[in-house]
């Protein structure tokens, strides 16, 4: 770190200090996997300043997993393609409002709307030299991104580091912060076995996603096994359909009469996924928010990740150490709880979206390198480590 910048953060201590931190802005611009990695950030601020009021400006529909969040005392969502009778309102609402903003992104909109929220904001940048040097002369406190071996939970906190850094103690536990559980639905609640695995089949983009049918093969073995599978998604079309398409073919019955699969999409609201999550065995889905709220949940985890770097974005082992937790390339990685399942060709991770760069694009390290036995393995593994082996032998594959 420079002497300016040395200068500039003893500045911003000693006139927080000075002049008490009692409302702080956390902005977050993203999607809802991305503000769910903010939660350490969070609760950092709230240890910093007990006292404060902490809000989180989002996009729409991306600040559910802050629900019931004991740190968060206000959730403000920026409205979708907002006019501006929405802008103005928004901008009445947080004008010079906050004792302190943090940016918790490079976008020209996340440091306006901290521009808009307090005279006194810290943000993450790029390097000047790239652009954006007005986002730097209106930072007390810049944390340059790095964008190829950071992980975004880290990045995040770096934040913070004029008051508290996690360089000081990386030994630390860092945490993500579910919802709250809350009870299941009566009608899901009494189809559940005593012991089951959670299967996240779904991806919001074509080239995050693991082949159904291998979704389905996997299901079905573990099924075969003596384990019950249930199905998780969001209540879109997309995400039923698919989940639909995973429930295809033969299943074995259950001894207890139970049913084998158990298809739970759209049924959940986020604090009842979380007491899902929690009573599960396992959870094995592909790079999405309900793998990152899994992991959080401390609970073995298998992430099928395909062309992001994980690096970056892979799923944060709970109560990690403030220290990286991955390699750039596995292909399977294990930190804690959390198992990485990776291709293994040498264009891997890419960094990019899929193959032809785009959400909708096909992506051949998920599609053609990842098969259904190197991921039943590590479940395998994964259920063996934590004391709940096959409650029976395989009994075939019929239907695969």
């Amino acid at each position: 770190m420079v002497a300016a910048e040395r200068s500039s953060a003893a500045e911003l201590v000693a006139a927080t200090a000075a002049d008490p931190v009692r409302r702080v802005l956390v902005i977050c611009t993203r999607q809802i996997g991305d503000v769910f990695m903010v939660t350490p950030v969070i609760a950092e601020a709230k240890r910093l300043w007990p006292d404060s009021r902490i809000g989180v400006l989002g996009l729409s529909g991306t600040l559910g997993l802050l629900e019931g969040n004991p740190d968060v005392a206000e959730r403000i969502e920026v409205p979708p393609g907002s006019g501006w009778l929405a802008s103005w309102r928004l901008i009445r609402r947080i004008w010079r409002s906050y004792d302190l903003a943090l940016i918790c992104e490079r976008s020209d909109r996340a440091h306006l709307y901290g521009w808009l929220a307090s005279q006194r904001r810290v943000g993450l940048v790029v390097e000047p030299w790239r652009g954006g040097r007005w986002k730097h002369r209106g930072l007390a406190h810049a944390v340059v991104a790095k964008s190829n071996d950071q992980h975004v939970v880290l990045e995040r906190l770096q934040l913070l580091s004029p008051w508290s850094s996690v360089d000081s103690n990386p030994g630390a536990g860092v945490r993500l912060t579910p919802p709250p559980s809350r009870e299941l639905p009566q009608a899901l609640e009494g189809r559940l076995a005593s012991r089951y695995i959670v299967i996240q089949a779904p991806s919001l983009w074509s080239f995050k996603q693991w082949p159904l049918e291998h979704y389905r093969a996997l299901a079905q073995i573990l099924a075969q096994h003596g384990w019950q599978v249930v199905l998780t998604g969001s209540g879109s079309d997309a995400d039923m359909a698919k989940c639909k398409a995973v429930a295809q073919g033969d299943w074995l019955a259950r001894p207890d009469g139970l049913e084998p699969l158990v298809h739970a999409s759209g049924l959940l609201a986020w604090p009842q996924l979380t007491g899902l999550l929690q009573r599960a065995q396992l959870y094995v889905g592909p790079d999405t928010s309900v793998t990152h709220l899994a992991a959080a949940c401390g609970i073995p985890v298998i992430a099928i990740y395909g062309p992001v770097d994980p690096r970056l974005w892979g799923p944060w082992p709970d109560g990690h150490a403030a220290i990286q937790p991955y390699q750039a390339r596995g292909p399977v990685q294990r930190k804690g709880l959390v198992t990485v399942v990776q291709s293994s060709r040498s264009c891997v991770p890419c960094n990019r979206s899929g193959c032809d760069d785009h959400r909708e694009s096909r992506s051949a390290c998920l599609a053609e390198d990842i098969r259904v036995d190197d991921v039943l393995q590590q479940a395998l593994a994964a259920l063996h480590e934590r004391g709940t082996p096959d409650e029976s032998e395989p009994v075939g594959r019929a239907g695969l």
